[in-house]
């Protein structure tokens, strides 16, 4: 989100998304609202997830901005839909733009939008959820698509990075805690549900959460 300047500058319109509704209607049901940027798969981040102000924001008066996503996810387009509806009924004007991922990630790294959506695997890539914070919201960021740059998250992220491994840093000092300028700019909305299932006759079958495989060279019918 950019929220330096424009309507989305007021935290209780950016409140204003019905992150229910997205689960309820794209979603069937097979999410979770999320709760905070850290999803409900580390349990140790529960402490660390900010409430969300659902007070009504005021209607802001003669204000345009772009909600824009990429089809390549057949769900985000749908996605895209409900939370310029939310915005709309706050009294914003709402423009929607959706392209291929390769044709829009230039402007959407560029911060030529003013909500940007997108599907986002917080730890899956490296098991870090600092690295993950680190790619997101540090100044050099290789995927700072909200173009926050701010010291106080950058001393979070070297405190964090310097903990010992099982360690917990104090939740002032986590990137993902409370309060840090990267859940201004960075609003979770559902974190998806995956769900799995196979046959009594196979064997070894792969579960990757991001279902890229399923079948490997260990897999094995049984009957």
């Amino acid at each position: 989100m950019n929220t330096e300047k424009g309507p989305l500058a007021d935290p209780a319109l950016r409140a204003a998304v019905d992150r229910a509704r997205i689960v309820r209607m794209v979603y069937e049901g097979r999410a979770d609202v999320a709760r905070g940027l850290l999803g409900p798969a580390l349990p140790w981040a529960d402490g660390l997830r900010p409430a969300f102000d659902r007070t009504t924001p005021a209607v802001p008066e003669g204000n345009k901005i772009t909600v824009a996503t990429f089809s390549d996810r057949a769900e985000l387009p749908e996605v895209a839909v409900l939370v310029a509806q939310s915005l709309a009924e706050a009294g914003v004007d709402v423009t929607q733009e959706v392209r291929q991922y390769a044709h829009i990630e230039a402007d959407a790294l560029a911060g030529a939008f003013n909500v940007f959506i997108l599907s986002r695997a917080t730890i899956l890539d490296s098991g870090d959820p600092v690295a993950y914070m680190y790619s997101d919201f540090a100044c050099d960021g290789s995927f700072n698509l909200s173009q926050l740059c701010d010291p106080a998250v950058d001393a979070a992220l070297q405190h964090a990075a310097e903990a010992l491994p099982g360690g917990r840093p104090p939740p002032r000092h986590h990137p993902g805690g409370t309060g840090h300028p990267c859940h201004r700019r960075g609003r979770a909305l559902a974190a998806r549900t995956g769900e799995s299932g196979r046959g009594a006759g196979v064997a070894d079958a792969a579960r990757d959460p991001r279902e890229r495989t399923l079948i490997t060279e260990h897999t094995t019918l049984t009957e």
